[in-house]
């Protein structure tokens, strides 16, 4: 499989869409064909060459250079090999990928890893709003995979979420976890008004300070130390706020019982 690494020339005047430059989409063509690509720029279309120069790489890696802020849908479906941004990106980002493994070594805005179903994105700086969480008009957020931010996350961080992993190191906006059907969070930092707002089911670890606990949450009365142990050492191997989680104590709360959830956020002591 061939690889390249696309050094962006300058700065799009416009929105950038790069929706189908991904490792597998790229790897069967030569430097001359990814350079015939048509990439969608404002209500334009225009060849990849006009913004990227294009230069061949042997680990099998696609690598993105330069300021891609104005970057849209940056592994948009991607569905396999290694995707890197050395920088920040714009909306999308992430967007419905299945599998492989996307890196942004930067921030990105908004909607990153929305409707993601499998693989891995890691975002080594911030997220804009609606990370984890739906398309405009969909039911349905982050369907599997892991999502990783070293940095903060912004509101409606895993809204509608129904599969996956999402870590965020920093702090997270209001309405985490709003309307969550299913999977699992975790949170080092501080959390935002209205955690867990029309949550279904799921976990919600805060791993960092106490969130405030709607009323529509109640404490559990049952234990569940052998779920706990399974839960924290899952998240322990991504380090940080997270590694020590197997040796503190923790509280369960229960909800959203005003949506008849059965979700639950656990504080750990």
């Amino acid at each position: 499989m061939s690889g390249f690494t696309l050094t962006l020339r300058n700065a799009p005047a416009l929105r950038l869409d790069l929706r189908g430059v991904t490792p597998n989409a790229l790897a069967p063509l030569s430097a001359a064909e990814v350079e015939r690509l048509s990439l969608a720029h404002g209500n334009a279309f225009a060849p990849l060459a006009e913004f990227f120069t294009v230069a061949p790489r042997g680990d099998g890696a696609l690598v993105l250079q330069g300021e891609l802020s104005r970057c849209d849908h940056l592994g948009w479906q991607m569905n396999g090999g290694m995707l890197v941004a050395e920088g920040s990106v714009g909306d999308y980002a992430g967007g419905a990928m299945s599998a492989g493994t996307l890196t942004v070594k930067g921030h990105a805005a908004d909607l990153a890893a929305c409707e993601m179903a499998g693989g891995t994105l890691v975002i080594e700086g911030n997220v804009g709003d609606f990370a984890a969480s739906t398309l405009p008009g969909s039911m349905d957020g982050m369907r599997g995979g892991t999502l990783i931010v070293r940095g903060g996350a912004g509101a409606r961080f895993a809204d509608r979420m129904r599969r996956g992993t999402a870590l965020v190191f920093g702090d997270a906006g209001e309405f985490l976890a709003s309307r969550m059907v299913a999977g699992t969070i975790a949170i080092a930092g501080r959390a935002g008004a209205h955690v867990g707002y029309g949550m279904r089911r799921g976990s919600v670890v805060f791993a960092g300070p106490a969130p405030e606990i709607a009323s529509t949450f109640v404490p559990a009365v049952a234990a569940a130390p052998v779920f706990w142990q399974l839960l924290a050492r899952d998240l322990a191997r991504h380090g940080g706020a997270f590694g020590s989680l197997a040796t503190r104590g923790f509280d369960r709360h229960l909800g959203d019982v005003a949506a008849a959830g059965k979700g639950e956020l656990i504080v750990v002591r």
